[in-house]
């Protein structure tokens, strides 16, 4: 199967995490795409092939050659929730020439808004209708693993032992909490789930939320003076003693921020909830401890009406990878090879490598040639697709 037909039938099943909901998976269409990754793993000839309870497909290349390394190739399945992955209408683009893309009646896309058009000039680019988004993320991550893996079984390429795994529900943030490492022993991995195909992410924010809870005191408004005490302005006054510079807005490369994503209130409870991004983690440290110390100057003066919960979410895998650079180096050389030059930025965000690698498999992550990921201006290059197959042959053979 050519990776535009493997592209184009995983993006019809609509694969959409539910960010409310505590079943594992968080929704049940995503074992749909799984049961059918794991027929189509068989098919193409791996050696074990296994769909867990938790809908994570696991499959297994015995190795040819026990001199070269085993290597992981992971992928996700669920796609974004900000807009739906239902019914999905891709449409191709052959030999784009840098003209305004026209989704539908309403929406449309150029070069100048999103840059990363004017990298796939001449390129035959894959499209949304305008009214959902295209699921690139991460389903042209698992198109180019299942197409480069087809090619290594069917042309008989000698390689060390490979695996391969399909997660779900890594876009609400649980794309490892099942995840078998006993099952999956190799000696390092690779996510495919970025967008530029030079690129060999190894380096991302350390993260964290902070959810703060005010508790105020409502009497009638006629009779209030010197007993109500307001939980809404409170948490209109908390907010306003965060940095103004460090948002999201922002800031840029290695520059961390404070981000309010979610703010509500009335006179009686207001709760206010912060992600905390930082590479460096001393000042990750300093984030959190900025945080607890409002929270603490804000109970003395009202009173203790404040409550605090902070939780980690991931670490920066360069903490971890720093220390054993193989699997980036491979990965740069097997980019060269491709004819590309390798760069590394540093990820503002996270992927399921950073928590992989913080249990000990570390994991990079590489492009997948599909960008503006999680909204309807989403799109895939074919040509880009098909160097990332190359790239992945590229890492198995050397």
């Amino acid at each position: 199967m050519e990776i535009k037909e493997r592209f184009l039938k995983y993006v019809s099943i609509n694969t959409q995490a539910d960010e409310d909901s505590s079943s594992v998976p968080s929704s049940a269409c995503q074992l749909d795409l799984a049961r059918i990754l794991a027929q189509e793993c068989k098919e193409i000839g791996f050696d074990e092939v296994q769909l867990d309870e938790s809908g994570i497909v696991y499959a297994t290349l015995f190795s040819t050659d026990d001199t070269k390394d085993a290597i992981g190739f992971l992928a996700h399945m669920d796609t974004a929730c900000e807009l739906s992955g239902k019914d999905v209408k891709p449409r191709i683009i052959e030999n784009y020439q840098g003209e305004v893309i026209q989704l539908n009646d309403h929406y449309s896309m150029s070069k100048e808004m999103y840059p990363a058009l004017a990298t796939c000039i001449s390129e035959d680019l894959i499209v949304t209708d305008g009214t959902t988004l295209l699921g690139g993320d991460d389903k042209a991550g698992i198109a180019i693993i299942m197409s480069a893996l087809e090619k290594v079984i069917k042309e008989k390429i000698p390689h060390g032992k490979i695996m391969v795994a399909f997660t779900c529900d890594e876009e609400v943030g649980r794309g490892t909490d099942t995840f078998d490492l006993d099952r999956f022993d190799v000696d390092y991995a690779y996510t495919i789930d970025g967008g530029e195909v030079e690129c060999v992410d190894y380096e991302n924010f350390n993260a964290a939320k902070a959810h703060i809870e005010i508790v105020g005191s409502s009497i009638h408004p006629g009779d209030a003076k010197d007993k109500m005490v307001n939980a809404g302005l409170l948490a209109v006054e908390f907010a306003s003693r965060f940095p103004k510079e460090q948002i999201p807005s922002k800031t840029e490369g290695r520059e961390g921020f404070y981000h309010l994503t979610n703010l509500q209130g009335d006179v009686e409870l207001a709760t206010l909830d912060y992600i905390l991004r930082e590479h460096d983690e001393d000042k990750f440290k300093a984030q959190k401890n900025f945080v607890t110390d409002l929270v603490d100057e804000f109970n003395k003066k009202y009173d203790g009406r404040f409550q605090l919960e902070i939780k980690d979410q991931y670490k920066n895998m360069y903490s971890y990878i720093k220390h054993d650079m193989r699997c980036v180096d491979k990965a740069k050389q097997a980019i060269e090879m491709a004819g590309i030059k390798p760069v590394s930025n540093p990820v503002r965000g996270g992927t399921d490598g950073a928590m992989l690698s913080e249990k000990g498999l570390l994991t990079p992550n590489l492009g997948t040639g599909s960008f503006n990921h999680h909204g309807r201006y989403e799109f895939a290059s074919i040509q880009k697709m098909e160097k990332m197959v190359d790239i992945v042959i590229n890492i198995i053979k050397y």
